[in-house]
């Protein structure tokens, strides 16, 4: 199915961000950080061209091949997405240990939860092949709302965790954030048969394009430094980050009296000490 003028324009001018984004990532090397970003970064700076090719072939029997490559990308992504919004929390709480190991536990459950349910609860209208777009979009619901979480959790706790505006971590949660609303609407809307020149489209690959003007900003700026953190040892961050330390870890063994009775006897043994030494003192005095 061959594009229109609007969007074979909005196509090209995303590959071109997608290879920016990619220079400035792995020139700066990026990709040790956030890895699993990297790897998403990956797909799609080799997917997109691919996919653009079979379009502007303009052949019916590339309708096929397009529809397996794209949903097969699609899904990847999808698959990526979580191991990326994994590595964002824990860049965001990298400062508090504690906190980033047990947060991610949580978040790991919370993932299998959220895609058990999102596939359990897909009607499967259609058969076969017709079924992979339930699929696709399925998945791609379930991570949107997980993007659009951590981004609403680091604007909330942004002065709690002393993220700066201008981290990279920051950034990457932001991009997602709007391409998540994209998704979520393109989801809710767009058929796996639909035209892809519909205005929907038009929307979902402006929302795609804010997302990487973000992303290639974030790169290309200098990152500052992010300084140590210190906080009261008052303060609810460091006391559920303390907390959230000593989950899981056996620490050091202290003995502990078995009864109340041994303070008991502790007590008259001093007591006791006290009235032989008052004793003595006053015999030494009298002699």
């Amino acid at each position: 199915m061959p594009l229109n003028s609007l969007m074979s324009v909005m196509s090209v001018v995303e590959f071109l961000l997608w290879a920016v984004l990619a220079y400035f990532f792995w020139t700066k090397k990026l990709q040790k950080r956030f890895p699993a970003m990297g790897a998403y970064l990956a797909l799609r700076v080799t997917s997109t061209p691919l996919l653009l090719a079979i379009l502007w072939w303009g052949q019916h029997y590339y309708d096929s091949a397009y529809f397996f490559g794209y949903y097969a990308v699609y899904i990847a992504s999808a698959v990526l997405l979580f191991f990326v919004v994994t590595e964002i929390f824990r860049a965001a709480l990298s400062p508090f240990s504690g906190l980033q190991r047990f947060g991610t536990v949580i978040f790991r459950w919370a993932a299998i939860v959220s895609i058990i349910v999102s596939l359990t609860t897909l009607t499967f209208g259609h058969r076969g092949i017709s079924s992979i777009p339930e699929i696709a979009y399925g998945l791609m619901r379930c991570v949107s709302i997980m993007e659009l979480s951590l981004l609403a959790f680091l604007c909330l706790s942004m002065n709690a965790l002393q993220l700066p505006i201008r981290d990279l971590s920051f950034g990457i949660a932001l991009g997602f954030g709007t391409m998540a609303s994209g998704d979520l609407i393109g989801a809710a809307v767009i058929k796996y048969n639909s035209s892809l020149n519909a205005p929907i489209e038009v929307f979902c690959e402006a929302m795609i394009l804010a997302s990487l003007g973000v992303w290639v900003m974030y790169s290309a700026l200098p990152e500052p430094a992010r300084k140590p953190i210190v906080v009261a040892a008052s303060s609810t961050i460091y006391r559920w980050n303390e907390i959230a330390s000593a989950l899981g870890h056996k620490g050091t063994k202290v003995a502990v009296p078995a009864t109340a009775n041994s303070f008991f006897l502790s007590d008259v043994e001093k007591v006791v000490d006290k009235v032989l030494t008052r004793n003595l003192r006053e015999s030494e005095t009298n002699s």
